[in-house]
């Protein structure tokens, strides 16, 4: 298992290395000029140039790309801001916590809903409670956060005024950005725990545990519920991913000081450096959330196990 999770590993850095390419690329690549947003319209051309040659701004771009890269590897520097003059690093891990929180609770209540109710679903197909649960997840699947994060301040913080319309101070101010991040993610892992579900209690060992006399909720839970589990696992690991990338939306309608308002501000004032750091470490989160949903895989499915372990004895 531990050459499974280190050739995992390795096969990360690709993705990684190509992640921070294509951002640096379309960064510089941007319309604008850095020194003049950071500085202001009134800036003369020796500060603009001053600004680009303290930064790395005027060399060629393979050069700063390689140079950027040997800071991240040697340093761990993400380099400088250029607003605010602070490291990066020190900016981004600052932040991350928030965001984390955000996408973790929105994940965690998804699958809390979501996976109880594709199991009812499945076991009841087409009946009023399907047909109800369906017809609600195509809203959630359908709606934009955006909107749908102003269309709950308008009611549940203007109108009805019980909860706050932004802020991240205290579990009241995380239910409205919660549930925002987390209807599509609950429709998703809902529809995907029916589809699943039903294709598992149609097979031939689902109807032998029914014939051998076992209790319904046995044969739904025990035989069916872990063998349909592996395509739920894998959903819920992709939308952590995309709950992170969700949460600079969202963080952005209810001014939550985390990682994509951060972003969302860089990419404004054309921080290169901030917009560089923030995506790299969204990028190696979101890989060590698929490491950890293959290890998930092994220890879910048996079938998994022997089939590594017979890889293994076959090399020896």
């Amino acid at each position: 298992m531990i050459k499974f999770i280190m050739l995992r590993l390795l096969q990360t850095i690709p993705v990684i290395l190509g992640v921070v390419f294509i951002v640096f690329a379309v960064m510089r690549l941007t319309p604008g000029c850095a020194a003049t947003l950071a500085l202001g319209q009134m800036a003369t051309p020796d500060q603009v140039y001053a600004f680009n040659e303290m930064h790395g701004l005027n060399k060629p771009f393979v050069e700063q790309f390689v140079v950027y890269l040997i800071g991240i590897v040697t340093r761990g520097d993400l380099g400088i801001s250029f607003t605010t003059n602070m490291p990066v690093t020190e900016e981004v891990l600052a932040r991350f916590p928030t965001t984390f929180l955000l996408a973790t609770m929105s994940v965690v209540l998804a699958a809390i809903l979501g996976i109880p109710a594709g199991i009812l679903s499945a076991t009841k197909p087409y009946s009023l409670f399907d047909k109800v649960v369906t017809f609600f997840c195509l809203i959630g699947v359908s709606m934009p956060s955006f909107w749908q994060g102003l269309i709950m301040i308008v009611i549940f913080s203007l109108h009805l005024g019980w909860f706050p319309a932004s802020g991240w101070f205290g579990p009241s101010f995380w239910v409205l950005p919660v549930l925002t991040i987390g209807t599509g993610c609950i429709a998703n892992i809902m529809r995907t725990t029916r589809a699943s579900m039903l294709e598992v209690i149609r097979q031939d060992y689902i109807r032998t545990a029914r014939a051998k006399g076992h209790k319904e909720s046995t044969v739904i839970y025990k035989h069916a519920l872990r063998n349909a589990l592996i395509p739920v696992v894998t959903i819920i690991g992709l939308q952590f991913g995309r709950q992170l990338g969700g949460a600079v939306v969202v963080e952005a309608v209810f001014a939550i000081p985390g990682l994509g308002m951060l972003l969302v501000n860089a990419i404004g004032l054309q921080n290169l450096s901030v917009v560089q750091g923030g995506v790299l470490l969204l990028a190696v989160v979101f890989s060590l959330v698929n490491l950890g949903v293959d290890i998930i895989y092994a220890y879910i499915d048996p079938r998994i196990r022997s089939q590594y372990k017979r890889s293994k004895k076959e090399a020896v």
